[in-house]
């Protein structure tokens, strides 16, 4: 067996070809061309086993062939991600190809060394407890791209003796959103879980992809704005290398994951609605931008999370280097599919987002009402999608290149508590833990509903060894406030 660093064996590699005789190609859409080169999404699903389950004589001779056979099952209504991007000489963009001949899925098997301390499977599922960037990486496949193609999937498969399993993934965001990626996985496990009952599984209509990209009008030409801006970015043009990202090697980073239940949601709500209006007059004496909306019932989940772990992230950098002036912006990205005009099928299967850059000071994520402030501009900015989903899509890549050359760190979003993750069952049980491993790319957290499907939050994030220890303070202690 190979060895995949110190940590890791591999017992198999290979590529899951399907028998289709015929070359097929698929449009990219101006959703997808945006994220290009972008870096891909890495995603890992924690499974726990009994001890006869997670030996490594029953695993690699019971569930792996189990998983493999349902793999290919479901493959074959997902051909595209099969395939890999090009940019031949002869097309004025890149497009999906499949050939039967050459493409396929790169899917790894490995397990973890039984004698190796560096990992602890029951430490990688522990919620407030950070762990080594970097140990994550091992669980995710690398996904392959060059100046001529870029691979779309990978996957591995790795098991932990006496304890469990982790699925991680690696796909292009060039052709998968984060809601494309969880319909195939959610796919791949229905047919598992199925293969008990019938050996030819179907999918339910809502896991059944729907390709057609007549759907995506391009009505303001964001197709061709794209090409040109990747086109210049790079010295080759027709480049589909993946763009280097430096973020991830940095040594002292740390990841970790924190839940927000639901009683601290209805605290966090209780606790900006009872301010809001207070803040809006100050603002408004403060000569900032007025509020578009009116003060709400209640706020989403999805509100208060970002607003209250984008400020505790801001406060702990500025906690943790005092000497240091940070500049802080927030944005989101949007789920487009419903809001588009007309909208498109829920089970299209590709891009369908646009990133919004929600219209902060830097100084609002720092000073006391910070929280209030920053869910009422996250609040007001959902508010305007209903205006024009894709407002500010043709200007998105420059400013968000501006705010680099300024200094600014730009907080984003990854994941959604939409997804349902934690339902995803091969026919072991729901998974343990669900860790976006792609969030050491950027200053990005990660959402999810929490494993106990209760109404909860769970955050992921990576933050440097430091700042976690002040954002762990805050964190905690910002939830700990008399009501």
């Amino acid at each position: 067996m190979a060895s995949l660093e110190k940590h890791i064996k591999i017992h198999e590699q290979c590529k899951f070809s399907l028998p289709f005789e015929s070359q097929l190609s698929l449009p990219l859409t101006f959703f997808d061309l945006f994220w290009l080169r972008f870096h891909p999404v890495e995603r890992v699903f924690f499974y726990t086993l009994s001890n006869s389950q997670s030996h490594p004589s029953f695993f690699f001779q019971t569930i792996v062939p189990k998983l493999k056979s349902s793999l290919s099952l479901t493959l074959q209504h997902f051909l595209p991600i099969a395939g890999k991007i090009v940019w031949s000489s002869d097309s004025p963009k890149p497009f999906i190809q499949f050939n039967p001949v050459d493409d396929g899925v790169s899917l790894i098997i490995a397990q973890c060394d039984e004698d190796q301390d560096d990992i602890d499977f029951k430490k990688l599922l522990e919620y407030n407890t950070p762990h080594e960037v970097s140990l994550s990486r091992y669980f995710v496949p690398h996904l392959d791209s060059t100046d001529s193609f870029a691979s779309i999937l990978s996957i591995q498969i790795t098991l932990f003796p006496k304890s469990g399993f982790s699925i991680g993934l690696s796909s292009h965001h060039a052709v998968l959103d984060g809601k494309s990626s969880t319909m195939f996985i959610k796919a791949w496990a229905s047919t598992c879980k199925s293969l008990e009952e019938t050996l030819s599984p179907s999918l339910k209509p809502s896991l059944e992809p729907f390709f057609g990209r007549e759907v995506v009008v391009d009505a303001n030409d964001f197709e061709r704005l794209f090409i040109s801006i990747w086109s210049d970015i790079s010295s080759k043009q027709r480049s589909l290398q993946i763009m280097p990202n430096s973020k991830a090697s940095q040594q002292s980073l740390v990841r970790a994951t924190f839940e927000l239940k639901r009683v601290d949601l209805e605290k966090l709500n209780k606790r900006v609605l009872s301010k809001w209006n207070m803040v809006e007059l100050e603002l408004a004496q403060q000569k900032e931008p007025k509020m578009e909306t009116s003060k709400p019932k209640k706020l989403s989940n999805f509100v208060l999370t970002c607003a209250y772990v984008f400020v505790c992230i801001a406060k702990a950098n500025q906690e943790a280097n005092s000497d240091k002036e940070y500049k802080f912006a927030c944005g989101f990205s949007a789920d487009c599919r419903a809001r588009l005009d007309p909208p498109i099928p829920e089970n299209y299967f590709g891009n369908c987002v646009n990133t919004h850059i929600v219209e902060t000071e830097y100084e609002n994520f720092t000073q006391e009402d910070g929280l209030v402030i920053v869910a009422k501009r996250i609040y007001d900015k959902i508010k305007k999608m209903d205006e024009g989903v894709l407002e500010g899509m043709e200007t998105l890549i420059f400013r968000l290149l501006a705010m680099k050359r300024e200094g600014i760190q730009t907080m984003g979003v990854s994941g959604s508590t939409r997804l349902g993750v934690y339902e995803i069952d091969f026919g072991f049980g729901r998974p343990a833990k669900v860790e976006i491993t792609s969030l050491d790319r950027g200053l990005t957290i990660g959402l999810a509903e929490s494993k106990d499907l209760k109404g909860g939050v769970e955050v992921g994030l990576v933050l440097d060894k430091y700042v976690m220890g002040e954002f762990h303070s805050l964190f905690h202690e910002g939830l700990c406030f008399e009501e």
